[in-house]
């Protein structure tokens, strides 16, 4: 099936993953809306789009800002297609440290944001029988590590969400989903830590091999370019010489 004219929707499209996806379903046809809070960041990056594409401010911490922005894409195209839930924050965090707030908010961006997303987009998908949603969640939802234990608790919770998801909507709805894991990326999302202890520990970060936000793009991709017949459940991407 052609892709022209499909509306997909990606949140966390100023940077990282998120522009990466813009970027690659532009580039094959679809008709890219990017929703984020940094609207001068996406006005930048539409320039550069060789599609159609329009540019809604998102904050998924807000029901009211995600419902406004949702309503602002089917006025204008009347439809969405493909929803990618990219928004997310990833403040590590030793948990006897206790920053409370960066774990709450993690759990208002990470799960609560990608339910106020899906909310916003099921009403669109059920009326016309079909649609994909791609999750992006991160192999730390299923390899935890010290530090990690909220962020990986809300991606272990994408992950799982995701399932239930493809039980429930898929056979009523012919709505395919799909969750991501990528391995480590290259992008600012560790510029969210603020733990020292644990951004000076000798066993953290380093030189490890990373990813790079277009790998994750293609996974996106592949998963959407699939037959009608076909979901891609999962997709763990890791790079090379990472087990």
């Amino acid at each position: 099936m052609s892709n022209n004219n499909k509306v997909a929707v990606i949140t966390g499209a100023s940077s990282g993953i998120g522009e990466a996806i813009a970027k690659k379903l532009s580039e094959e046809n679809y008709t890219v809306v990017l929703a984020s809070r940094s609207v001068n960041k996406l006005q930048k990056i539409q320039k550069d789009l060789p599609g159609e594409s329009m540019v809604v401010e998102l904050d998924v911490s807000s029901t009211e800002s995600v419902s406004k922005a949702f309503n602002e894409v089917v006025d204008e195209y009347e439809v969405i297609d493909v929803l990618v839930n990219s928004a997310g924050i990833m403040p590590l965090t030793y948990l006897k440290n206790r920053h409370l707030d960066e774990w709450l908010n993690t759990i208002e961006v990470n799960v609560k944001g990608v339910l106020r997303c899906i909310y916003s987009a099921l009403p669109y998908m059920e009326n016309q029988n079909g649609g994909n949603i791609v999750n992006i969640a991160s192999v730390d939802g299923k390899e935890i590590f010290a530090g990690g234990a909220v962020y990986g608790a809300s991606k272990a919770a994408i992950i799982e969400l995701s399932k239930a998801m493809r039980m429930e909507l898929s056979p009523e709805y012919n709505i395919r989903v799909t969750a991501i894991e990528p391995g480590t990326v290259e992008t600012k999302l560790r510029n969210d830590i603020t733990d020292e202890e644990l951004l000076n520990d000798k066993d953290y970060g380093g030189d490890e091999p990373k990813l790079k936000p277009e790998n994750i793009a293609d996974a996106v991709f592949y998963a959407l370019s699939q037959p009608a017949s076909v979901n891609v459940n999962e997709l763990l991407v890791k790079p090379t010489g990472k087990s």
